[in-house]
């Protein structure tokens, strides 16, 4: 057991960090957890995964550089992923403060701490396809970002505070800029998820009309599970470095919301209204990644593509839904 290594998952009760916990719990490791209250975490996707019992969860505070100190110390970890901070695109116009604070300062704190620690600990960072805003022809590590939301200004801003501690003081710490990717464990407020459980509910017998945005948009959509695996796969490497985790296709909104119905044998033209109110303020028009360093440098690449992470999604839906009776 003295080989086992050890990792630090801020935000562990979140869709990646559960399914993360997972994999690494698989390979072998001992998982900690952070959460600002572990007392009161919610750990329902731990939970859900069956691995609740397998970890231990820490209070930590990332906005405090104190908080954050004492974890490294106490849990004296070989590897730190950081998948905490605000999440929702849409929820960052509405609490911009917070969504900046609680991404670039938490990160920040992190390299601080392992900076004044001394310990050959490895960072991996969570960045995000949004810091390229729109974006055509398949970003690539070398693509300026234009964000266009205070989601994607936060994560940019924690991206070069990496890239900034990785060459001043030559710590292994890596960003993975990874574009949308979903499952079962997104929380109700992500559209993927919303448009999924509607589909899924209506087709069970329920009335109701769903509300949607601007569904022209087109994204860059993969499965959660897979990369986690890039992830980890990144902080294995000999030298750390920034990767772009993409499927390399773009679809449109409609042609998800269109899967998701058609998967349950519903046209979604009957059941889907246009809500101007659920316009965001500046919107992506269209996203997509391209992958080929990660592919090249460690041989990852999606195997789940848009259609089949609709019908993974609809076909643990309907399971659920059977589960409680609907």
């Amino acid at each position: 057991m003295q080989n086992m290594k050890k990792a630090l998952i801020c935000g562990v009760s979140g869709q990646d960090g559960g399914y993360l916990a997972q994999l690494l719990l698989a390979k072998g490791y001992q998982v900690v957890g952070s959460s600002r209250d572990a007392q009161m975490a919610s750990l329902n996707n731990l939970i859900r995964l069956g691995i609740r019992d397998q970890i231990e969860v820490e209070s930590v505070a990332l906005s405090d550089f104190r908080s954050v100190l004492q974890a490294l110390i106490k849990v004296e970890p070989d590897e730190i992923y950081n998948l905490a901070g605000q999440s929702s695109v849409a929820l960052s116009f509405q609490q911009p403060v917070e969504t900046l604070e609680s991404i670039s300062v938490g990160t920040l704190n992190l390299l601080e701490a392992i900076r004044f620690t001394g310990k050959p600990i490895k960072l991996y960072n969570a960045c995000s396809g949004e810091c390229f805003g729109d974006i055509a022809d398949g970003a690539d590590e070398n693509t300026p970002f234009r964000p266009r939301s205070p989601y994607a200004v936060a994560k940019a801003a924690a991206f070069w505070e990496v890239a900034n501690y990785r060459e001043a003081y030559n710590l292994f710490a890596c960003s993975g800029i990874l574009f949308n990717h979903e499952s079962p464990l997104r929380p109700a407020r992500f559209v993927t998820k919303k448009i999924v459980s509607a589909a899924c509910r209506i087709a069970a017998g329920s009335r109701e009309q769903l509300q949607l945005g601007n569904i022209a948009i087109r994204r860059d959509w993969g499965w959660a599970p897979e990369y986690v695996e890039a992830m980890w796969l990144m902080v294995q490497q000999e030298a750390p470095d920034d990767f772009v985790i993409a499927t390399g296709e773009s679809h449109s909104l409609e042609e998800f919301v269109a899967a998701a119905f058609g998967r349950v044998d519903l046209d979604w033209r009957q059941h889907v209204v246009i809500d101007p109110d659920l316009f965001r303020p500046t919107e992506i028009a269209i996203s997509r990644g391209n992958p080929r360093k990660s592919r090249e440098t460690f041989g990852w690449q999606a195997r789940y593509k848009m259609k089949q992470v609709v019908t993974l999604m609809v076909e643990d839906e309907l399971r659920h839904l059977k589960g409680h009776g609907a």
